[in-house]
């Protein structure tokens, strides 16, 4: 089968967005050898590519694509983990009975869906997670917020999936709304999020929001071009430096909340000791570089799971202070999520999306009733590797020259 696949031209506002790519033509349920292996190669080229018209795609087959990318690996991307009730993941994420490895989320309750008998589903909302939450007043008037910058993955004992596959069976009505970042800078950025319909009204005296039909979308950066807007000093800080993650990050992160913009934590010492962890196994434990290498380009992609950073490794010395490191990582994060660098992909029923899970960071936003019903379907694989580290030979284009 011959397909054809379009580059996703970008706003004017958004000249920092040079990844993604759609196809219209393609039926994934008849994928050929020779179909993947033109799809894997736009997967890493175009970081996210969006297979249109596929309403009619089973779980089995989803499931077996995203396993092409990986064909050593058949464990979740997380494992058993996400089922820690603590987790702060653990309400997001359902498996399907008979495919396991093929996630169920999105919102309200769901009855008679791929073996599920019923199910209430509630998709993720910045006030569970956000150490600030916008008032009722600006939810009412359209505002919103990323929920959390993160890349799939465990981040202890499995390596990250290479690709996520994120399937929309169902999805509201659309309209448009304002999400703000809420950091000093007075960004934000226009994005539909779903058909709304907002008024306060009076509960006990309280000032309470009703919002209905509103949407949650994916929103993506690139990897590739948050390397690429740093500085020299800052590209050579990043390749000098490694990564080490916290054991159980999502429940040692479960008590702290987010900053704002979705993009770190806040330093409150509210992380969970070693005590009140499972047992740690200090080869599980993951370190890696900040600079991972696309299998495909060769392109020097920044790879960081900000929220679930313990610690960073420089020439082999630790900084050894969690709000340091926190700080370390905002300075050379949060210049990637300027507006004129985030893809909102506006989801149609029957979308497939595969995203290179290892080059890009992606985020939610919005918020939904039990009313609305969203189904959506998430898959990926733990890695049998590594992510690929940057040689000298790499970085040598992006050396800066010493005296």
């Amino acid at each position: 089968m011959t397909f054809t696949i379009e580059p996703i031209k970008p706003t004017a506002a958004q000249f920092g967005v040079d990844f993604g790519a759609m196809i219209n033509d393609l039926d994934l349920e008849k994928l050929t050898d020779h179909d993947f292996a033109k799809l894997e190669e736009a997967v890493y080229t175009y970081q996210v590519v969006v297979i249109r018209n596929q309403s009619h795609l089973t779980p089995e087959t989803q499931y077996k694509i995203t396993k092409m990318f990986d064909p050593a690996m058949d464990t979740y991307g997380h494992g058993g983990m996400h089922r820690a009730k603590a987790s702060v993941i653990a309400r997001d994420l359902s498996p399907l009975p008979k495919v396991p490895q093929v996630q169920l989320l999105g919102n309200g309750l769901i009855k008679n869906y791929q073996g599920i008998s019923e199910k209430l589903l509630v998709h993720p909302n910045h006030r569970v997670f956000h150490q600030t939450q916008l008032s009722t007043e600006e939810e009412a008037a359209g505002k919103t917020r990323f929920y959390r910058w993160h890349m799939d993955a465990a981040l202890y004992r499995l390596n990250p999936p290479k690709v996520t596959s994120l399937f929309g069976f169902k999805n509201p009505g659309t309209r448009r709304q304002t999400l703000q970042y809420d950091d000093g800078s007075n960004s934000e950025i226009d994005v539909q999020l779903g058909t709304t319909a907002c008024k306060l009204i009076k509960e006990n005296d309280q000032v309470a929001l009703k919002i209905l039909n509103m949407k949650l979308y994916r929103i993506v950066i690139s990897g590739q071009r948050a390397f690429e807007i740093l500085s020299p000093e800052l590209k050579d800080f990043c390749f000098r430096t490694k990564v080490q993650y916290a054991p159980h990050p999502y429940l040692w992160m479960s008590k702290a909340r987010s900053r704002s913009t979705g993009l770190g934590m806040v330093s409150e010492g509210k992380e969970l000791s070693v005590d009140e962890l499972p047992p740690i196994d200090e080869k599980d434990i993951k370190i890696y570089p900040m600079l991972w290498k696309n299998p495909v380009t060769n392109k020097i992609h920044l790879q960081v799971h900000p929220s679930a950073v313990q610690d960073l490794i420089t020439d082999g010395k630790r900084v050894g202070d969690l709000t340091k490191v926190r700080e370390i990582l905002w300075n050379i994060q949060r210049p990637s999520i300027n507006p004129e660098n985030v893809y909102a992909h506006e989801w149609k029923d029957g979308d497939l999306v595969i995203f290179h899970n290892r080059g890009v960071l992606h985020s939610v936003v919005g918020c939904l009733t039990p009313d609305d019903i969203r189904i959506f379907q998430q898959c990926n694989m733990a890695s049998s590797d590594e992510p690929i580290p940057v040689t000298k030979e790499d970085f040598a284009p992006y050396a800066t020259v010493k005296a």
